[in-house]
């Protein structure tokens, strides 16, 4: 009889395959960290521009009543634009213009069989259909810094159609000093990579950064300060659909893919691990809550936004869920057509200007939010 194993308290084991292996059942499919770099082409590049290329070459526009793809000119055109990110004027800036691409798309111009020139705006995401776009996953994200002084590697990035919209540190649930807060040191690692000896290129484009610790997360923008990493918790879905997802075998192509380049021994803790069923946790909500495809999109589109004083700004999950309350109500009608008003309690600096802004930019959105 083998004698039991030992419990991993490693990060790796802890927070990052299990991370990994539940973003792959949410439909990100996987990348290594070779496959992922030789897309990019090199490690100063973020962008995997071989999938962005895939893409827009699938992307089709309609020119008096006929469908026509993208010429080679307007295809260089977009990635012109999306790589131009203008970092030279501060981090915050080149995000406020990367994310205005994402939510609004790249208008070009091509010249039409007729002779005719015609604008089109290319959407670098189909944020409607979370499903028709290109999802991958990777880890050890080796990217150069800048002024040459090395290397970073973010433990987990998630990209869309090519291009990097969320970033994760994984760390153990304790450290060696267990006074130590390990989100915290997630959330600080974040804040060094964004300096500018750093890969700011990365964070240029990612949307949402989260801390994880195995049990618990946390979550930011570009730029966020250390105290406004924020907690998310999960106000719709409930804990038995959570469970059922975390404890879903990954497919045999899935689970492969995740162990091909790991230890043996990595490959069996888990077989053995994943063979009970596991209990969920505030990680495992929060990844479901922000980074399902459809939830992480919505996120960009709706809530977030740009403050000229306090920067960038992404809502917390009680700003979401008062937005979304204001939505289903809003959408009601009573027996004489009108509709019904309602009352949303709020303390002081709790953020009630930007949740009305969040409001209203779900209302022009005119769909259904998250």
């Amino acid at each position: 009889m083998n004698p039991p194993q030992r419990p991993r308290t490693d990060e790796e084991s802890q927070a990052k395959v299990p991370a990994l292996a539940l973003l792959m059942k949410l439909g990100w499919s996987y990348l290594a960290p070779s496959t992922c770099l030789a897309a990019r082409g090199n490690e100063r590049s973020v962008l995997m521009h071989g999938v962005l290329r895939e893409w827009l070459a699938a992307y089709r526009f309609t020119y008096r009543g006929s469908e026509h793809p993208l010429s080679s000119g307007g295809v260089a055109q977009v990635i012109n634009a999306i790589t131009d990110t203008g970092l030279s004027e501060g981090l915050t800036a080149a995000n406020e213009r990367v994310t205005k691409h994402l939510t609004l798309g790249v208008t070009v111009s091509e010249f039409m069989p007729d002779g005719h020139r015609h604008s089109i705006t290319v959407p670098l995401i189909n944020l409607g259909n979370p499903e028709q776009n290109l999802l991958h996953v990777t880890e050890e994200l080796s990217v150069e810094r800048e002024g040459a002084h090395g290397h970073y590697r973010p433990d987990i990035v998630l990209y869309v159609n090519g291009i990097p919209l969320a970033v994760i540190e994984a760390k153990r649930p304790v450290g060696s000093n267990p006074e130590k807060d390990m989100l915290k040191e997630g959330v600080s690692q974040h804040l060094r990579n964004q300096k500018p000896d750093g890969i700011r290129p990365l964070y240029a484009y990612a949307q949402l950064l989260l801390s994880i610790s195995g049990t618990d997360a946390r979550y930011g923008t570009t730029e966020t300060p250390l105290k406004f990493y924020a907690a998310w918790r999960e106000e719709e879905i409930f804990t038995a659909p959570i469970t059922a997802l975390v404890n879903r075998p990954l497919t045999r192509e899935q689970h492969g893919a995740l162990f091909a380049e790991r230890p043996a021994f990595l490959r069996v803790h888990f077989e053995s691990l994943w063979s009970s069923p596991s209990l969920t946790t505030g990680q495992d909500a929060a990844i479901i809550g922000l980074l399902s495809p459809e939830r992480l999109l919505a996120f960009i589109r709706y809530f977030m936004l740009f403050d000229r004083k306090a920067g960038k700004i992404a809502a917390r999950y009680q700003q979401i869920s008062g937005v979304k309350s204001m939505l289903a109500r809003v959408s009601e009608r009573n027996r004489d057509g009108g509709r019904e008003g309602g009352v949303i309690w709020h303390t002081t600096g709790s953020g009630k200007s930007y949740t009305m802004v969040f409001l209203l930019k779900a209302l022009l959105g005119l769909e259904q939010v998250l």
